[in-house]
């Protein structure tokens, strides 16, 4: 049986232009087998659930750096939701206060990594989490 590889879509939310950390992740990903959709910069939640959808992706994984986290990540979840998609794992990185960590997983935030995380914990926390939805 053949398995295919896992696909992720790495995407820069918002007005942010800095995507160093986001090619860095997304080379991380492709290094470890994963085929990897990068939109590039500047996308709005809208353009980001439509490439997720049309690119068939388990993974979306949003670089912000701008400090908008917590008005441009929520609404993807629920734009996913609303397209019947909420399976679709969302990951976010970059500079995110840890008081605000906790509000953007009980809105549907699979995880957040922020400054220092290793790209061998995102590798590894993306295939245990796909594993355990087997």
């Amino acid at each position: 049986m053949h398995n295919k590889p896992i696909r992720v879509l790495v995407g820069k939310i918002g007005l942010d232009g800095h995507d160093r950390g986001a090619k860095v992740v997304a080379q991380a990903l492709r290094d470890a087998g994963m085929e990897v959709i990068y939109t590039g910069l500047r996308q709005t939640p809208e353009q980001i659930v439509e490439a997720a959808l049309q690119e068939d992706v388990q993974v979306i994984g949003l670089s912000i750096l701008s400090g908008a986290h917590m008005q441009l990540l929520p609404p993807v979840v629920d734009l996913l939701k609303r397209r019947g998609a909420a399976e679709i794992m969302i990951l976010a990185g970059g500079i995110i206060p840890r008081d605000d960590i906790a509000y953007l997983k009980e809105v549907g935030i699979t995880e957040v990594f922020t400054p220092g995380a290793s790209t061998r914990a995102i590798v590894d926390f993306i295939r245990e989490q796909l594993e355990l939805t087997k």
